[in-house]
């Protein structure tokens, strides 16, 4: 053994450490244990200043399977074998060894397991480019009369092409959302927590600037509702006006609106908010159906003022914001801020946590397929650099930089895209507020610093708090100040730079250092992530010895920044920004403005701001030395840095809000030329079609005659039908409006969704027991009370299912078949919605996608009658594949990822007991379906209550959560598809509802009292 004395002593090392951690290390003896232990010691020591819990064992193990190969391990274990004895500490030792090595190979198999799937990823998109061979540019270009795509003759915008107009005429309603972090107006708290941060800023400061455009009269900021007693009480105000024009009227302005979603009373992370999106969606729909009403009756005599653009920030909000764009039929724009699988990719090159633990700490994998929902949905994403859009975009499925160029010059041309799309990607460098910058600090940024805090000041301006709350830790405060701002994340990188300022004794000579890492208070009670990086920071400090040249003040408010941005400017300074990926650079562009060069990342953002404001120096941000010797030079050159200061306030206005919103605003204005119109209407309050709805009501012609004077003989009745079109006719004829989707006004709409199918994949008896029951619950409110049917079953099916039984298509006021992708009604003859059918027609690839299904659905080596197209059970807007029994096909994920490699964008759903696959258009869904006839009928989700089993199709979980009511009606399922929803390597999508939720309850069973009991646990009977 010892041959390998570096292998040997971390062996004896997680041996010893029972006995005490320093202890173990300190009691090594022999001479060549003591170098060894001088060098564990000192690893021991780095780690604890990482990690707030530091286990010994686990660093020791760690260290062994990252430092030696598999072959030295195994080499290590039969020498221990093979001169084993009796005594207890080398039969551990042998153990030991081998758990190790086997750990070893474990670790090794895994990361050829993640190659192959990097291979197999890379394969699939050379398929995909292959089947997208017919895009070539220089084909032969044919259009198609039948083309889906809304193809107008609009030119690429660009610099110096501007589409929008500044008409005051028009009155625009724009809803943004940002869903996670604490969001208010005034004295942002920003850096609290890794949540609250540049995108706060950006997204209030965005809604104020766009509210100040002319021609927008409204923008929304919607975010989480918290009531919890850990954060002030402004963030549990439901509104709260950002800005209001002198000039305005209404309700016009820019406001947050704060929706209530998850636990009322506690302040949760981004990370554990995927539950409770449902809720969220719900609570901002029906604010924006109300306040579309409500903006029609101020701006648009009485008609509906839809969202101009729904715009979601982060990957939680940009889920959010598909579904409503969906819903609502309005264009969604998309800002990442920064990127599931980039971050993945970090995470993994650092090696410190597996992929599993990476998923289980950050929720990466939900969070990715939230990411990859937005691009299906999104007319535009905003980046804010070209390097964003390649590098890290391009990781996607869903976005292909070559197929999006090849399909935006198809469009231009007016040729077919064969139903392909792909968002289009435009790059927006952030705005900013340059009222308090402008006057002040172009002019007297030279001024000398003790001129205005020596003894011989001249000037009588007091000097700021936040001046004296930093100088007081400097020795020498009229050194240059390097700045660094930035919440307390690992990946902002703030080690790296005290290193780099620690080990470099010139740049210490001439420079200070302050470091602004948000607020805190004990650092204990922090969060993991932020503790462990302040008292790294604080230890390196030590280390160094750097007191009296480092300030690290512990509070700050937000409008001090401005004045420590002075201070640096006054000073002589630089800003620092060395994190390792930036997707924006908020603080870049603020630190320009007020007068400093800036020393930043080259991962993100920083490239262009540099590129367009000339006024620094990029680092590699890994690289300590290279980042002493930027600050070296910024700081020791004082030409290079009057040089730097004086492009940065040149150029600066490039980055305003006026400008910001000029482009962004002419983007969204093109996506809304490609748009199809909005045929959403909704049921005004006020009316109601009918004195009350048509069913139980015993003596219908005496109801006609009350509502438009109706007479009709006892012996001549008419049937229900005939009496709907006497009554139509007659609205008509005396002007009166009448809305013909609506059955009459409901109080509530109980909705079955059970999925009742048999081994075989055909509809079981229990589907009309079970809506014989439902109905048999509602008793004598039956005539206040809707009922709809939501079923993977085509309408053919569902007529045969309820033949013969006790249950009648006319007792239904809708049916949503296939999947969500119809909808009919019954009481007007089953006629189908053409405005649904229009509303999720767009991006529906249609026939373009039908025979590729057929082939991408089948696993390798499956024959070529396992998947194959049920031609009478397929619509225009469903096309249907039987699953032959007991072959396998591929899961929802995998066959999803593969139509988004070809740029194909569907909703899948498997039904009948995975027996049957649904294609249908991405914004078609039975939850979806279920927010629209909300919307249509105005029936407040609430007063919504949905009948589903305890299993079920693949969309099963989807009509979970949401602030309808769920009852679960056991045993009412034998089989269902839900195994064929998820990827083994993803992990199970998050629940869309809390199992603790007070929306969802547990029937026994599925008899009438048994519902009825439910029923009045919910309040609803």
């Amino acid at each position: 053994m010892g041959e390998n004395e570096w292998l040997n002593g971390y062996l004896e090392a997680i041996l010893d450490v029972g006995a005490g951690r320093r202890r173990a290390i300190e009691e090594s003896s022999d001479g060549s244990n003591k170098k060894k232990s001088s060098f564990l010691r000192k690893r021991f020591d780095d780690n604890v200043k990482e990690e707030k819990h530091f286990s010994p064992t686990k660093y020791f193990v760690e260290e062994v399977i990252n430092s030696f190969d598999e072959a030295d391990l195994h080499k290590t274990w039969l020498k221990v074998v093979a001169t084993r004895n009796s005594r207890e500490r080398n039969n551990r030792l042998e153990n030991m060894c081998w758990r190790i090595w086997h750990l070893a190979r474990q670790k090794k198999q895994i990361a050829w397991d993640d190659a192959q799937k990097l291979v197999k990823r890379r394969l699939e998109r050379e398929k995909a480019a292959e089947d997208l061979s017919e895009l070539s540019e220089g084909e032969r270009e044919k259009t198609d009369s039948n083309q889906s795509d809304f193809v107008t003759d609009i030119a690429r915008i660009n610099s110096d092409n501007q589409i929008w107009s500044d008409d005051k005429s028009r009155q625009l309603y724009i809803v943004l959302i940002s869903l996670h972090g604490l969001v208010r107006g005034e004295n942002m708290e920003l850096g609290r927590d890794s949540d609250t941060g540049g995108q706060v800023k950006y997204v209030v400061e965005l809604a104020r600037a766009l509210a100040n455009m002319n021609g927008i009269h409204r923008v929304d900021l919607l975010t989480r509702q918290i009531t919890s007693p850990e954060v002030d009480s402004s963030y549990s105000e439901p509104i709260e006006m950002l800005s209001c024009p002198t000039d305005g009227f209404g309700s016009c302005g820019a406001y947050i609106i704060r929706i209530p979603c998850g636990p009322r009373d506690k302040y949760i992370p981004k990370e554990s908010l995927w539950p409770y999106l449902p809720e969220f969606i719900d609570g901002a729909l029906g604010h924006i159906v109300n306040m579309a009403r409500a903006l029609g009756e101020q701006v648009n005599p009485g008609k509906p003022v839809w969202p101009y653009v729904i715009h979601g920030h982060y990957a939680d909000a940009g889920e959010v914001a598909a579904r409503l764009s969906g819903v609502l039929n309005v264009p969604m724009v998309l800002t990442g801020h920064s990127l599931g699988r980039n971050k993945l990719e970090q995470l993994l090159k650092q090696g410190r946590l597996s992929r599993e633990d990476i998923n289980a700490t950050y929720k990466i994998i939900r969070r990715i397929e939230a990411e990859e929902l937005g691009l299906d949905s999104a007319e535009m994403v905003v980046t804010s650099t070209r390097q964003e859009i390649e590098e890290q975009w391009g990781l996607y499925d869903g976005f292909d930089i070559q197929l999006e160029r090849k399909l935006r010059i198809r469009r231009r041309r007016g040729v077919t895209c064969l139903g392909r799309y792909m968002p289009r990607m435009v790059v927006i460098p952030p705005g900013m507020e340059f009222s308090s910058v402008a006057t002040q600090d172009s002019f007297d940024g030279d001024g000398d610093l003790r001129s205005l805090i020596g003894t011989d000041r001249t000037q009588k301006r007091p000097i700021p708090p936040i001046w004296s709350e930093i100088m007081r830790f400097f020795t020498n405060p009229h050194k240059p100040m390097i700045l660094a701002l930035s919440r307390p994340d690992p990946k902002k990188n703030i080690t790296t730079l005290i290193k780099a300022f620690g080990e470099c004794q010139p740049l210490r000579e001439l420079a200070n250092l302050t470091l602004i890492l948000g607020n805190r208070g004990d650092i204990e009670e922090m969060s993991d992530s932020s503790s462990v990086v302040l008292m790294t920071a604080l230890k390196l400090i030590d280390k160094y010895d750097l007191y009296g040249q480092v300030a690290y003040p512990k509070h700050h408010k937000q409008p001090e920044v401005p004045e420590i941005y002075r201070l640096a400017a006054k000073t002589k300074g630089v800003f620092i920004n060395p994190a390792l990926v930036e997707p924006f650079g908020l603080t870049l562009i603020e630190a320009a403005a007020y007068g400093l060069p800036i020393v930043a990342t080259k991962h993100g953002g920083p490239v262009d701001i540099l590129k367009a404001l000339n006024n620094g120096v990029l680092i590699d941000p890994y690289d300590q030395k290279a980042t002493s010797d930027a600050l070296l030079k910024l700081v020791a050159d004082k030409n290079l840095w009057h040089e730097c200061r004086k492009n940065g306030l040149k150029y600066i206005h490039r980055f305003s809000w006026p400008e910001h919103c000029r482009s962004y605003l002419s983007y969204v204005e093109q996506c809304k030329n490609h748009h199809p119109t909005n045929h959403l209407s909704v049921m005004p309050f006020p009316e109601e079609p009918l004195s009350e709805s048509l069913r139980g009501v015993e003596d219908l012609s005496l109801k006609f005659s009350i509502d438009i004077d109706v007479k009709v003989s006892e012996h001549d009745a008419p049937n229900k039908q005939e009496l709907t079109e006497i009554l139509i006719q007659k609205a008509t004829s005396i002007g009166k409006s009448i809305n013909i989707y609506c059955p009459g006004r409901r109080q509530w709409l109980y909705v079955v969704a059970v999925d009742c199918y048999n081994r075989n994949g055909s509809p079981t008896k229990a589907l009309p027991l079970v809506i014989k029951n439902v109905m048999q619950a509602a008793g004598s409110k039956s005539g206040q009370i809707g009922f709809a049917l939501l079923t993977g079953l085509s309408l053919t099916e569902t007529k045969e299912a309820l033949k013969n039984c006790q249950v009648k298509l006319e007792d239904f006021d809708a049916l949503v078949c296939n999947s969500g992708s119809e909808v009919y009604y019954p009481w007007r003859d089953l006629i189908i919605d053409e405005d649904y059918e229009a509303h999720i027609e767009y991006r529906w690839p249609g026939e373009n996608v039908k025979l590729i299904v057929t082939r991408l659905a089948k696993i390798e080596d499956g024959a070529e009658n396992d998947v194959m197209q049920q031609i009478n059970q397929c619509s225009s807007q469903c096309f249907s594949y039987r699953i032959k029994q007991g072959k396998k096909t591929r899961n929802i994920d995998d066959l999803r990822q593969r139509l988004r490699m070809r740029g194909l964008r569907c909703n899948l759903v498997y039904t009948h007991a995975a027996s049957r696959l649904n294609v249908i258009p991405l914004f078609a869904s039975r939850d979806q379906a279920l927010r629209y006839l909300s919307v249509r009928w105005s029936i407040e989700l609430p007063k919504i209550t949905v009948f589903v089993g305890e299993r079920g199709d693949t969309d099963f979980e989807g009509l979970l959560g949401g602030l309808h009511k769920t009852v679960i009606l056991r045993d009412s399922v034998e089989y269902g598809s839900e195994m064929l929803a998820h990827s083994e390597d993803s992990c199970k999508k998050i629940c869309s509802a809390s199992e603790d939720s007070p929306n969802i309850v547990l029937a026994e069973g599925f008899e009438a009292h048994e519902i009825s009991k439910v029923l009045g646990y919910l309040e609803i009977m």
